[in-house]
């Protein structure tokens, strides 16, 4: 329902007043107020994003893989390559990422802000839509390997 609001880009909202009323039963909302919706829909949507990344972002610093230089730091070690950073795939499961291009939009530019951009782009948000969650951690531990044979 948010993200139907959220991407309603008519000049008239249609969807946002669609739903206002067959939805949440509130007739003849006039367009300002429609405006206003979709921005509180924004809002509402970049906050959970920021979020999603953020918890991302923690778990990545949990494991040394945020590029602080901390206890494993997602550097590649030895080969005169201590400055790579290593490769690190999360895998993502859901429509809310899958199908509302917003949300990913955002998610996409808070790990950007909140990691920087060096270490981000070796962040890799990866789909998975097998419904499991074992297949989830097994492709993210197959594509953050910087050796397909040898997962850490």
């Amino acid at each position: 329902m948010v993200a139907a609001m959220h991407e309603d880009d008519s000049p008239d909202l249609r969807e946002v007043a669609r739903i206002l009323n067959e939805v949440l039963e509130i007739p003849d909302v006039p367009l300002k107020a429609q405006k206003l919706v979709v921005k509180v829909c924004d809002v509402v949507t970049s906050r959970a994003a920021r979020l999603a990344a953020a918890g991302i972002v923690g778990i990545l610093k949990k494991i040394g893989r945020d590029g602080s230089g901390g206890v494993t730091s997602g550097r590649i070690k030895g080969g005169g390559h201590s400055d790579k950073m290593r490769r690190t795939v999360v895998a993502i499961e859901g429509a809310l990422y899958t199908s509302y291009s917003m949300f990913r939009q955002y998610m996409n530019e808070a790990m950007t802000e909140i990691l920087g951009e060096n270490v981000s782009k070796h962040v890799i948000l990866k789909v998975t839509e097998d419904g499991s969650g074992i297949g989830a951690s097994l492709l993210a531990a197959v594509y953050s390997s910087p050796i397909v044979d040898k997962v850490q």
